[in-house]
């Protein structure tokens, strides 16, 4: 008889969770199919992880998502934004990056 959670073992997801979860997935997919998916990915943008804000900081296809990504980013990814101002000097990407870091050192 077992007295812990084992660590090798996956989780087990609960139903009502996983119910939750394909619903919440059915709902973007439709979004992305009937709306404009910049602006299904802008709004997205606003609830995710840092590490999503910081991809999508340097690498998303609109480039209206790769400023709202810069305008988020928080101090712990301020090598991000040097990154973008390294590698894209006199962009409008590198703008925003030494204005949002010059932001973020006040």
């Amino acid at each position: 008889m077992a007295c812990c959670d084992d660590p090798t073992e996956p989780k087990k997801l609960d139903r009502r969770e996983l119910i939750r979860l394909q619903e919440q997935y059915g709902e973007l997919v439709r979004d992305l199919f009937t709306e404009d998916p910049e602006r299904v990915i802008l709004k997205l943008l606003n609830g995710t992880s840092p590490y999503l804000t910081e991809l999508a900081a340097l690498n998303a296809h609109h480039a209206s998502v790769r400023l709202r990504a810069i305008a988020l980013l928080e101090n712990a990814s301020v090598a991000v934004l040097r990154q973008i101002v390294a590698k894209q000097p006199g962009s409008e990407f590198a703008a925003a990056a030494q204005a949002r870091l010059a932001q973020l050192q006040r």
